[in-house]
């Protein structure tokens, strides 16, 4: 059985996402406990209890410990069956983190599946659908990996509601050198249950911030009804994003402002990834057939995590060269 202590760096649900996903693949028992030790609140949150019943659902998994508040949990799993799953968040946590958790398994299932997401499309600490869309699965692709998202609804904290429809075959994924991709910068600004002037100021406060640069951007407005109510911005160009949410008492502008700094701290470096890429590529990597390799704009506590799980599971293939920010796995597949 696999140990991995949940505590180790940043602490956070990154950990118990890698673990329990390469424990689905590698057909290995694996027991994380301190989890969320460091966080006020450790433990499970409804978020995590959801991404490992979702993992359960998918590998006829056994589970200990699954429950709120739990420090340890032990994982194990039988085979990835594919098929069509419908897993309701019932809160407004986040859709992307349970697919952080599901996906690579997927990949390996008997047969194609069609999941059915219902939580949170855009919400703190977690990439936004749109992300996830245009940044994430764009990556995905030069490794062999085309699974089709469609956005039904958006969903804000609190109330959550919204839905995303992810088709899934299975792949076999293969490495790859990824350099600097320079594409043109696209986004979308959305509103829901909310004036359309909102997701139009949030634009508009962007646009002249990446024009101060010297940079044009072609972004989308949406206005939107819908169970939850919020508005948010994200923006893209290549292996980069950044974003920003709206929040009761934040000017449109502000959210504009904070999208267009967060991806221009990132467009700017010559690293071919952004940092949040940089974690999110690194389990797929792992599992594919050959090197993947890459620069990042930093080093962050969520590789050095998956670092340590991964090199946990399969050895050491995966090494982080923190003077140069570069990522660089020795894939298994």
């Amino acid at each position: 059985m696999i140990k991995i202590d949940g505590s180790f760096g940043e602490g956070g649900g990154q950990i118990l996402r890698t673990a329990v996903a390469l424990s689905c693949i590698t057909g290995k028992e694996v027991e994380v406990f301190n989890i969320r030790a460091n966080r006020p609140k450790p433990g499970l949150a409804p978020q995590h209890l959801k991404g490992i019943e979702a993992a359960k659902l998918i590998s006829n998994a056994q589970v200990e410990g699954l429950r709120l508040g739990s420090t340890r949990i032990v994982f194990k799993p039988k085979s990835v069956r594919g098929g069509d799953y419908k897993i309701d968040i019932g809160t407004a946590g986040s859709v992307t983190l349970i697919l952080q958790t599901i996906l690579p398994p997927l990949l390996i299932a008997d047969k194609p599946s069609r999941l059915e997401l219902i939580g949170g499309t855009d919400v703190a600490w977690s990439p936004s659908i749109d992300y996830f869309e245009k940044v994430t699965l764009r990556a995905l692709r030069d490794m062999n990996c085309y699974p089709r998202l469609k956005i039904v609804a958006r969903g804000y904290y609190p109330k959550g509601g919204g839905k995303v429809i992810l088709e899934v075959d299975p792949e076999k994924l293969r490495g790859y050198e990824f350099l600097e991709l320079k594409d043109k910068i696209e986004g979308v600004s959305h509103c829901q249950n909310l004036p359309e002037h909102v997701a139009i100021r949030q634009k508009e406060s962007l646009i002249r911030f990446l024009m101060e640069k010297g940079l044009s951007a072609e972004i989308k407005v949406e206005v939107l009804s819908g169970i939850s109510t919020g508005s948010g911005i994200t923006v893209w160009s290549g292996y980069k994003g950044g974003s920003a949410l709206g929040e009761k008492g934040k000017r449109a502008e502000e959210v504009g402002l904070e999208a267009a700094r967060n991806f221009y701290a990132e467009f700017s470096t010559k690293a071919a990834f952004d940092s949040h890429l940089a974690d999110q590529i690194m389990v797929f990597g792992a599992i594919a057939s050959g090197r993947t390799r890459y620069t990042t704009t930093k080093i962050t506590g969520h590789q050095k995590s998956n670092r340590y799980v991964i090199n946990s599971f399969l050895g050491e293939i995966l090494k982080l060269d923190e003077s140069e920010r570069i990522v660089e796995i020795k894939g298994t597949g």
